[in-house]
């Protein structure tokens, strides 16, 4: 193992790190251009077959960017995108940012390093970078946006080049070291370990954005809030951002075991899939009503009336029965698509029922933020389940494609083992290991 690595793993000082050279290559998971036509014709996309580990050169630092020592990461579902090269290969959102030219050109690459959560120490920081300092340790939103373009000082999910780190951008996070832009970076909460942290930034914000923040479904106190995949990773942040909101979070699972993590959560209302009958992968417009009136029946004799929002990731499967269910002048707030983009639904119950339709992508600077500092307060809990090496991301890459998984995968880079990087043990005593991890297996 290389000086800086070894320095890393052993919680060296700053000193050491600035003194100790950076390694021409490095270990990373990462796929490769040639296997781009892999899955051509094949209906099972095994994500193991296209995700490699091993080393991949060194990039150099762009003056607003800092390389991080990543000690943890964790996994997100678009990391199965790109592994599955649909709904397009990611290696094409590469060649389109190396046009830009200048240190983009660097992007462009026969291999793509994935990953879009890290929690790390800054090793290195290029000459434009203000705030952040060699031996800062910090977490890195996703959120790769231009800061010179005019609307990312509105909202910087809103500037034209804005793009999702480590998915449409290389040097993710899923690896011994990651680039990101000054830009992207927050302060690790220290009562977290590695592993916990890295869990958070992605999908914590998204529902942060989705639910809290004046851009998405802006909950209030009682809001009864219907959560479709409430035990993974999103879900499982957005079932505490209810509950803490003062909201009715009800959550929708495909399993017992899942009804039983969410439990652990503070969702006291679970719905299974299978006991509304839905289990199919397509659902026809007439199955999508009698579904939905049923769905509707059983939330109300859970609460006496119907969702004031409802929370949808999953796509094409649910979507016709989110806009049903809402309740007239409700919302459906939607992020992403995992059984299908192409969603179809009646629009009676749309337009007749004055109900409105947000779509939500990500989280800025400020959302993620807002959502560490909630964790930094104890409001929100890490939502981790297990943790893999980096050696073994393939598998945990393949539970999350076939719906085995619950809350977030985590993934040891550097950190040579779980529960380290932890700073303020008092504050983490105070909280309690079963807050901490309510889904720990």
């Amino acid at each position: 193992m290389d000086e800086l690595s070894e320095v890393l793993r052993t919680d060296g000082a700053p000193e050491l790190m600035r003194a100790a050279a950076v390694p021409p290559d490095y270990v990373a998971a990462h796929l490769r251009r040639e296997d781009e036509d892999l899955f051509r014709g094949v209906a099972d996309k095994d994500v193991r077959k296209a995700l490699h580990v091993g080393r991949v050169p060194m990039p150099e630092l762009a003056p607003d960017e800092v390389l991080i020592g990543v000690m943890a990461s964790s996994l997100n579902y678009n990391t199965v995108w790109s592994a599955t090269f649909e709904p397009v290969s990611t290696f094409g959102a590469l060649r389109r940012l190396a046009r830009g030219g200048g240190y983009e050109a660097r992007h462009d690459q026969p291999f793509h390093v994935v990953g879009s959560d890290a929690a790390g120490v800054v090793v290195r920081t290029g000459a434009g970078v203000r705030r952040w300092r060699v031996g800062d340790r910090v977490v890195v939103n996703a959120a790769y946006v231009d800061d010179q373009d005019p609307l990312t000082h509105m909202d910087g999910m809103l500037g034209v080049d804005q793009k999702a780190w480590g998915y449409e951008t290389n040097f993710g996070g899923l690896a011994h070291y990651a680039v990101a832009r000054a830009s992207q970076l927050l302060p690790k909460p220290a009562h977290l370990t590695w592993e916990e942290a890295a869990c958070v930034p992605l999908c914590g914000g998204t529902a942060y954005r989705m639910l809290v923040s004046d851009r998405g479904a802006r909950i209030k106190q009682g809001d009864v809030v219907l959560i479709w995949g409430a035990a993974g990773g999103v879900g499982s942040f957005a079932v505490q951002l209810v509950r803490n909101g003062g909201g009715i979070p009800i959550g929708v699972v495909n399993s017992e075991s899942k009804a039983e993590a969410l439990k652990r959560l503070g969702c006291d209302i679970v719905l299974n899939r299978a006991e509304i009958g839905l289990t199919a992968d397509e659902v026809s417009a007439e199955t999508t009503v009698r579904l939905g009136k049923r769905l509707g029946k059983a939330i109300r004799a859970e609460v006496g009336e119907d969702p004031h929002v409802v929370f949808d990731h999953v796509g094409r499967q649910t979507f016709g029965i989110s806009v049903l269910v809402a309740r007239r002048g409700g919302t459906v707030v939607t992020c992403g698509s995992t059984t299908g983009y192409e969603h179809t639904f009646d629009n009676r119950y749309l337009w007749m029922g004055l109900k409105r339709i947000v779509g939500s992508h990500g989280m800025n600077l400020h959302e993620a933020d807002e959502m560490m500092r909630l964790c930094r307060l104890g409001a929100i809990a890490p939502t981790l389940s297990t943790v893999y090496p980096l050696s073994e991301v393939a598998e945990a890459a393949r539970s999350m494609q076939t719906g085995g998984h619950v809350g977030k995968v985590g993934v040891l880079c550097l950190a040579p083992e779980p529960g380290l990087g932890v700073t303020d043990q008092q504050r983490r005593a105070s909280l309690g290991e079963a807050w901490l991890g309510p889904l720990r297996r």
